[in-house]
């Protein structure tokens, strides 16, 4: 088994348990987070492919291309070249820029070399169009800043001491007319014309600019130059780095394959990409209780997508989470806790983590089930009982026996133990289902140690919540 495998494998049992208790879910958090430093050169050339195109929007031209191009990089004993150009226009860094980060951390740990393009050529240029003051020209000065601040806030989702940086003004400012003009010519102006902004434009009679046709071909031209074996990048960049890839054909290169990567959505659910200007965005330089308390407003709807982005949960780990919410067996705000607690971990470590949701458990949903008025209640009367038949008969919180024994199953019954200590569960088996109550509780009494100590018992079927009186 690969040592990803191990992994998901000790990761899918505890995801099994009950994951609104404390110890479950820094067990998992600490599972899942190493994997940020897995080494994944052990996974065969398939293996990789269906690892990185999981998490994106599509593969150029497939999936089984690009572990085909894994599998002749092997056989040549080299590494595969992934680029990823990075925009210094802008030192507003949130956790949406690390989705392209995480994929590529994936490639470093792969084996493969990682090359980033700083585009400070395009970046003193500013919009082509000038139309746009979101895209100002920049200063040597300005570039180098925000560039600071970009590795900085990054660096927890991708080992920049790994990565080859290179500034397209190396080529760029060498490229004679001749050559360009070249280029040009075999370039149809129709590739162009794909650009659903340009159609637009002209559909509402406004014009192009020349520039802004020669532009996405300037940016192409960095592919050709570093001989990328893949390129990678938000999904709206689509069609330039198609661009890329007519480049290197026209240049007699074996054309890049093309990995384009969601646009994440902002926390506010309305479907807006997530960016400072829209207030929908987690900024990397949060506190963690920020973070924490960002993460737990998003709609539920967002949290697969939101696994997906930035943890480094497989599609097995992520279906499982989602079939136990379906069924019941994990509610919704645990593992939305969880999530929360993966972003935290990521940008300020697992102590800090589990600190943010001890705080956010205590400001917003933690109360004592002591505190909490009119619990169904089980009285001494029924200690003889199964506690299948007080499931089922007496507090109704199952349809019947083998209901509560598939609860059982789930991970989602047991007793929580309340002293002055704070509380103590104990999960019940399949098997306790058909045993009295009495038993069960003296039974989980003793195996915790709290068998001559004072305590509150509570009886924890999925959501469902009764407290036992008199039964000791």
């Amino acid at each position: 088994m690969t040592r990803l495998g191990t992994s998901v494998a000790r990761a899918l049992e505890l995801l099994a348990e009950d994951l609104s208790v404390d110890q479950y879910a820094e067990a998992l958090l600490r599972e899942t987070g190493a994997r940020r430093q897995l080494d994944l050169t052990d996974l065969t050339p398939e293996e990789q492919a269906a690892l990185i195109a999981g998490r994106a929007v599509g593969v150029l031209p497939s999936e089984d291309a690009l572990a085909g191009a894994v599998r002749a990089a092997r056989e040549e004993g080299r590494p595969l070249r992934v680029k990823l150009g990075i925009d210094p226009t802008s030192a507003d860094v949130h956790l949406g820029h690390a989705v392209p980060m995480m994929i590529l951390s994936r490639f470093q740990r792969m084996g493969h070399d990682v090359v980033l393009i700083i585009g400070d050529i395009t970046a003193k240029i500013g919009d082509p169009s000038g139309r746009s003051d979101e895209r100002p020209p920049l200063t040597d000065e300005d570039i180098a800043r925000n560039l600071a601040t970009y590795r900085d806030q990054v660096a927890p989702f991708f080992d920049f001491g790994k990565a080859a940086f290179r500034r397209n003004s190396e080529w760029l400012t060498e490229v004679r007319l001749p050559e360009m003009i070249r280029i040009l010519s075999q370039i149809p102006v129709s590739m162009s014309l794909q650009r659903e902004d340009f159609r637009t434009r002209l559909a509402e009679g406004h014009g192009l600019a020349m520039s802004e046709f020669i532009y996405s071909v300037v940016m192409a031209i960095d592919s050709e130059r570093i001989e990328a074996d893949i390129e990678l990048g938000g999904v709206d960049q689509l069609l330039n780095m198609q661009m890329g890839r007519k480049v290197m054909e026209i240049a007699g290169q074996k054309p890049q394959l093309v990995i384009t990567m969601p646009l994440v959505e902002g926390t506010d659910g309305t479907g807006a990409k997530m960016s400072k200007s829209k207030n929908n965005y987690v900024a990397l330089t949060a506190t963690p209780d920020d973070i924490f308390g960002k993460i737990m407003s998003i709609p539920d709807r967002l949290m697969v997508p939101y696994l997906k982005a930035w943890t480094e949960w497989t599609d097995t780990e992520v279906d499982l989470a989602v079939a136990r919410v379906e069924d019941k067996s994990l509610h919704p705000m645990d593992l939305k806790k969880v999530l929360a607690g993966e972003v935290v971990a990521a940008v300020h470590g697992l102590e800090a983590a589990m600190a943010a949701r001890r705080h956010f458990t205590a400001q917003f949903s933690q109360r004592s089930f002591g505190d909490v008025d009119s619990l169904p209640l089980v009285d001494a009367a029924h200690g003889g009982e199964s506690v299948g038949s007080v499931l089922a008969t007496v507090l109704e919180f199952t349809t019947s026996m083998s209901a509560g024994r598939r609860l059982a199953k789930q991970n989602g019954l047991r007793f929580v133990l309340e002293t002055e200590n704070g509380p103590t569960d104990v999960k019940l088996s399949e098997d306790d289902i058909v045993r009295p109550l009495r038993e069960v509780i003296e039974a989980a009494l003793a195996s915790s140690g709290l068998s001559g100590a004072p305590a509150d018992i509570y009886l924890k079927a999925g959501r469902k919540i009764a407290k036992i009186n008199g039964i000791r």
